[in-house]
């Protein structure tokens, strides 16, 4: 047998099988079109009776709030394609649910309501694109600081990297505190 030692011919544990290699979220859709998506957007919303707004009404916003990126922001946002994949993800994962904000210094994506209100935090500083994670020490990932997941530009241009962390955060969201 294969797995048995020829020195003193006891048998051993067969290997482990391999563990499945987890595919990345995008590309795992339903396949649904937009039109379809659509109109399962608007039954999810009729079912649950929701009268939450998936944008926040420009009169509900404070003075110093924007819902616009800065130019830099906004540019590597769309070289990163964090935007693009983040609608892929809403349109097949959350069925049109989630909404998107946007800031000065970078962008959210919102699902859930009430007690269940997750998110995505992506803010740009210093050319860097930076990712809020749920974790508070330090992962085994080179460009994680312990709170957040510190992306340079040699790095966030890389798509398959780009939706493998936003497959992570998807994953591991990072649930909204009762203050918030």
């Amino acid at each position: 047998m294969p797995w048995m030692r020829r020195s003193d011919k006891e048998p051993q544990q067969p290997p482990a099988p391999p563990r499945p290699v987890k595919a990345p979220i995008i590309g795992q859709g339903h396949g649904l079109s937009e039109l379809e998506g659509q109109h399962v957007q608007q039954l999810i919303r009729e079912e649950q009776h929701s009268a939450r707004a998936l944008s926040i009404p420009a009169e509900d916003l404070s003075q110093e709030a924007t819902t616009k990126m800065s130019p830099e922001t906004a540019r590597v946002i769309a070289v990163s394609h964090v935007r693009d994949i983040l609608n892929l993800f809403n349109r097949d994962f959350l069925y049109g649910q989630g909404r998107f904000d946007e800031y000065n210094s970078g962008m959210l994506l919102k699902w859930g309501d009430g007690y269940s209100r997750r998110h995505i935090w992506i803010t740009v500083e210093n050319g860097n694109l930076i990712f809020e994670t749920s974790h508070a020490k330090k992962c085994d990932k080179p460009y994680c600081n312990g709170t957040h997941h510190v992306l340079t530009p040699d790095l966030y241009t890389n798509v398959e990297l780009i939706n493998q962390e936003l497959g992570d955060r998807f994953r591991r969201p990072v649930y909204e505190s009762t203050e918030d």
